[in-house]
Formats: structure tokens, C-alpha cells, sequence
């Protein structure tokens, strides 16, 4: 396999070719040797969680020559520093930093697909199966569609396995477009009933075109839907080692409810018979440790001839460690890296989900309003370590909404905010005693920017052309908008203010430090793309140490700039070089 380089950039230095080849086991191994080596410095960043920036004084562990460096820099520069971006009048030892933690990163820019298969044949997805589908989920179905049919078509699959199917896209493709036996998983039972309606929507809309044309062709494939409330490797195993006969789909539909009687009915002996089966497993984004037990299944499941995987939320994978009893975790999956012995934690596994590409896409005063929040939410954590010592102890989250709410605040951007106070629905304390909305930690995760807090809360009373927005120098008094946000925050934990809380001797502690905020944001998620490629080294290197039995590859796949976690594992059992 033949890694590529990124791309140079005219203005700026940027890293060049990636030194580290991932062809052998041995060489995946070397290069997650090196990503460990680089990593062990800069524990106190990937360890550390941005909300105690002030109480921790974070901004002290780093180097005071690339702070004092950094806080003087325009916003653009810091947003272009997880890309590998430096700019001439750095400090040698900070531009070594980011080049070196550069040319460790596995490359993004999406490969030579007809090269890797040349088989591939990519159709465009029609407007009716595309119907629902946003610009992102469409690209990455195109893309995706083609691959694993081309994969299923090369070790003669007589079915697809689907795992976490969601709303049924990917499958729909598959079964419609490219004509294969798919059976689409999902845990959410809404998500089977809405993959049901639409395929019926879909099968309608062809039948009439049928029709019109007086087809005499009138059968379809149709995504067969299981919903599991636990996709286990042994429920995999179970499914994958099933016929596919009318009967047994009928079989799946009884038992979609509870998946213990279908693996009790259905033991792990089923799935090494000699049925004749043969099947590919797929995953688009798979969350969290179902892209791991897919490859687990794959391996333990004769059936399974192929697997083509895209993982993503990282921060929900399951770890070996001391706050992890079970035996099956997500990370780590080689023995190459259990032997190394480098665990990664929470906070790491959060930072893994940053993007470089989102980084770079954001404008300056996108960048200049996402440290600003981050500001104030270090701020709020202030608050709750000197009033709420009690909250505290459970590590309390304010919430947050992903995707959808990025794009609630990103319409309201464009008018104007009225100022208005945030209703609190309560002020009570749950019936055990502890407080609502509470979780072990507040993700940093892609999936919500540069801020892991409920920007709804805090924008019903800021105007955002008065925060960042308008050029010229700020009227605007920080202090206010920290005050409520403070006082939505609490309002989300469940907490009523309490009148001795002095607001303003707080941010007059927090403000003359927010300056370090962005600098200390961006060299943290600067390391975030080298977490995930410690990841996907892990589960590559995991199929590599099977030896000759499995072929694999690793390879980006789809537009990174239109969807970042484009890094797809591709395996086949016993077949020449893929």
C-alpha cells in the first residue's frame, strides 16, 4: 500500500511525506512506536480537559516561548496549526512541534480508488434513493455503495451485512442500485421502521417505473432490518451464520425485539456450519466499539469473507484499564499495543474526534466565537469549584447537542438575538440527591465543533454581531455574557444561583488569562489527529497479526473536508492482494 503525501502549501510551511509505511505488521508497529515516543512529552495535553483551563491553570505546562508566541497571533494562524501549518517567525522548537506531530498523522487526502480497486465501478446515487439524504451522507454513500459491492462482488458474497444501518441509506443503495442481499442492523427500532418506510417508498417508485415501461422485471432485493438492542460479536456471528431463505428472514423479524433468544436459538456453533453462506460486513461510521466487534465478527465468522469498516466517535470507545472491568473492549485491539502498554483515557479518546480539515474551514470570527465560549465555560467551572464543591465531585456536563444544534446556531448567527433571561425549569435535586443533566465528562468531539456546551443556552441572551462579528474594537462587556452563561449553566445542572455568588470577582480572575485560551485549544487539537491514527493503527495492526489468512488495507476514502472520518479498514480472508 502506498501512502500519499499532503498536499504543500505556497504560503505557509507545511509538513511533507508521512515517514512511516503500514504495508506489514512490523511496519504499522514501528509507526505506532514512533506516535507513542512523540506522545509521552505531551501527556499533560491530551490528558488535560479545557474546562479546568483557569482552575488548573493549564496554559503554565507549555512552553512560555510558544505562548508568549502564539497569544499574539491572528486567529487564522491558530485555526491552521492542527493541519500543520507554521508560520516563519515561530520558535524553531514550535515549529518542529507541529511539523514533526504532522508527519506521524496517516494522510487524509482521499486515494486512488480505481488503483486500490480496480473493479470499482462508483454510479451516482438517482435523486429517489438519495431523497433525505444531505450533501455529506450522500457523498459518503456514493462512495461507500461502490466499494463494498465491488469487495462483495470479488469474494462472490451472497449477502451484505449492514451494522449499524441507521436510517437504512447505505442499504437501500446497495439493494436498489447495485441488486445484493442486504440485511441492515441497527439497535434503534425507529430507525428499522423508518429504513421499512422508505425501502416501501422506494419499491413503489421503481414498480411504477416498471410499469411505465412495461418491464416484465419486477422483483426486488429489499433491505432485510433487524434491530438488536446490543450488537454483540456473538449476535453477529449468529445473523452471519443464518441462510437467507425467506424462512429465516421471517425468523430475524421474530426474534428483532430480543436478540438473547436469537442468540440462544442460535449458538456460536451455527456460524462455523458448513451452510455455503458467504457474506460481507460493512459499516459506515459505525459509533464507538461496533466498528470493533465488526472486525472481531469478521474474523470468528467463516461466513464472513470481507469487512469494510469506517469507524468514528472515538470517545465512546471502551478501554482496558482500571475504570473498565470487561474483558472485550474497543481499545486497545493488538497485542501489539497491549504489549506496549499506553493507555489513552477519556480526554484522549475526546480529542481523537478533532478534525483538522473542520479546524481549518472555520472563519475568524468563527474561530474568535468558539474560544470565546471556551473562555466562558472555563470560567463557569470556576464558579462550580469555589459555590458547588459538591457538583464538582461528579464532574458535572452542561450539555450539548451535536450537529443539529451547530446548525440551529448558525442560522440564528444571521439575525438578530433579543436579550432575554433563560428560564430555569427547576431548581431541585434529583430523588437520590444528585443533580440532572450530570455526566462523567463533556466530550470534545467533532461532532460539536470546537465546544462541547449547549450554545443554545447562552445565545438566547448574546447577540453574536455584538460578541465577535462586527469589525472594529469590542463595546461589548464580557462580563455580561459570562454572567449568563453562567446563569444558564446552572440553570442546566439544576442549580439555583446562589445569591453570595460573586460573578464579577470571578471573570476578573478568569480574563486577563482567556489570551491562552485558543493558543492552548489549538496545539491540543492539533494532537488530535495523531490520536486516531494510534487507533486505526491498533485495529489495522489487529488483522495484520492474523498473518497470511487475512489481506488488508487502510486507506482515506471520501472527501475529508466533507467528511473528516474518512479512513476506511478493508480486509478479505484468504484472497489475493486486494
Amino acid at each position: 500500500m502506498i501512502i500519499g503525501s499532503p498536499s504543500q502549501s505556497s504560503v505557509t510551511t507545511m509538513s511533507g511525506t508521512c515517514k512511516y509505511s503500514c504495508d506489514t505488521a512490523t511496519d504499522t508497529l514501528r509507526w505506532i512506536n514512533a506516535i507513542i515516543d512523540f506522545l509521552r512529552p505531551y501527556a499533560f495535553l491530551i490528558h488535560s480537559h479545557v474546562v479546568n483551563f483557569f482552575k488548573d491553570r493549564q496554559w503554565e505546562a507549555v512552553d512560555k516561548e510558544w505562548m508568549d508566541c502564539l497569544r499574539k497571533d491572528p486567529v487564522e494562524n491558530l485555526l491552521l496549526i492542527p493541519s500543520g501549518v507554521v508560520q516563519d517567525h515561530w520558535p524553531v522548537s514550535l515549529k518542529d512541534f507541529v511539523l514533526n506531530l504532522r508527519s506521524l498523522v496517516f494522510p487524509r487526502e482521499p486515494a486512488d480508488l480505481h488503483m486500490s480497486l480496480p473493479d470499482l465501478h462508483m454510479v451516482s446515487v438517482n435523486s429517489v434513493l438519495a431523497q433525505g439524504m444531505n450533501m455529506k451522507k450522500k457523498h459518503e454513500v456514493e462512495v461507500l455503495s461502490a466499494i463494498v459491492s465491488s469487495i462483495a462482488d470479488s469474494v462472490r458474497a451472497h449477502t451484505i451485512v449492514d451494522v449499524g444501518a441507521g436510517q437504512g441509506y447505505l442499504a437501500q443503495v446497495l439493494s436498489f442500485q447495485y441488486q445484493h442481499s442486504v440485511i441492515a442492523i441497527d439497535a434503534s427500532s425507529h430507525h428499522g421502521r423508518v429504513t421499512d418506510a422508505r425501502a416501501e417508498r422506494i419499491k413503489k417508485h421503481y414498480a411504477a417505473q416498471m410499469r411505465k415501461s412495461k418491464s416484465g422485471n419486477w422483483r426486488f432485493n429489499v433491505p432485510k432490518i433487524v434491530t438488536c438492542r446490543v450488537i454483540s460479536v456473538d449476535m453477529l456471528k449468529t445473523l452471519t451464520g443464518m441462510s437467507l431463505h425467506k424462512g429465516d428472514a421471517e425468523h430475524l423479524g421474530f426474534f428483532e425485539e430480543d436478540n438473547t433468544k436469537l442468540i440462544e436459538e442460535k449458538p456460536k456453533s451455527q456460524c462455523v456450519a458448513d451452510s455455503g453462506t458467504s457474506l460481507v460486513l460493512a459499516g459506515l461510521h459505525a459509533c464507538g466499539d461496533l466498528s470493533v466487534t465488526m472486525l472481531k465478527a469478521f474474523l470468528e465468522c467463516k461466513e464472513a469473507k470481507a469487512v469494510v469498516s469506517i469507524g468514528c466517535c472515538y470517545n465512546l470507545l471502551s478501554e482496558e484499564g482500571a475504570d473498565n472491568i470487561e474483558t472485550h473492549c474497543g481499545f486497545p485491539m493488538s497485542s501489539g499495543v497491549k504489549s506496549v502498554g499506553f493507555p489513552l483515557g477519556k480526554s484522549s479518546r475526546d480529542l481523537a474526534c478533532q478534525s483538522a480539515e473542520r479546524w481549518r474551514s472555520l472563519g475568524k470570527d468563527d474561530g474568535l466565537h468558539n474560544f470565546e465560549l471556551h473562555s466562558f465555560r472555563a470560567a463557569f467551572q470556576l464558579v462550580l469549584s469555589k459555590y458547588y464543591p459538591e457538583v464538582m465531585e461528579t464532574s458535572p456536563s452542561i450539555g450539548r447537542q451535536g450537529k443539529a444544534l451547530r446548525r440551529r446556531q448558525q442560522r440564528k448567527v444571521e439575525a438578530p438575538l433579543h436579550h432575554k433571561e433563560v428560564a430555569c425549569p427547576h431548581f431541585h435535586p434529583n430523588q437520590k440527591g444528585s443533580f440532572p443533566n450530570i455526566d462523567p465528562n463533556e466530550p470534545e468531539t467533532d461532532e460539536t465543533s470546537l465546544l462541547a456546551t449547549d450554545k443554545d443556552a447562552l445565545l438566547n441572551g448574546i447577540s453574536s454581531c455584538e460578541s465577535t462579528r462586527c469589525e472594529g474594537p469590542k463595546s461589548v462587556d464580557k462580563y455580561k455574557h459570562f454572567e449568563k452563561f453562567t446563569r444558564s449553566g446552572l440553570c442546566r445542572l439544576g442549580l439555583k444561583p446562589l445569591e453570595r455568588i460573586n460573578f464579577h470577582e470571578i471573570w476578573k480572575e478568569a480574563e486577563p488569562f482567556t489570551e491562552f485560551i485558543g493558543p492552548y485549544w489549538s496545539l491540543r487539537a492539533a494532537l488530535g489527529p495523531l490520536l486516531e491514527t494510534f487507533l486505526l493503527l491498533d485495529r489495522l495492526l489487529f488483522l495484520q497479526e492474523q498473518g497470511h489468512s487475512v489481506e488488508v488495507m487502510m486507506i482515506p476514502i471520501f472527501d475529508p473536508e466533507v467528511s473528516p472520518r474518512n479512513v476506511a479498514i478493508i480486509a478479505r480472508k484468504n484472497l489475493p492482494q486486494i
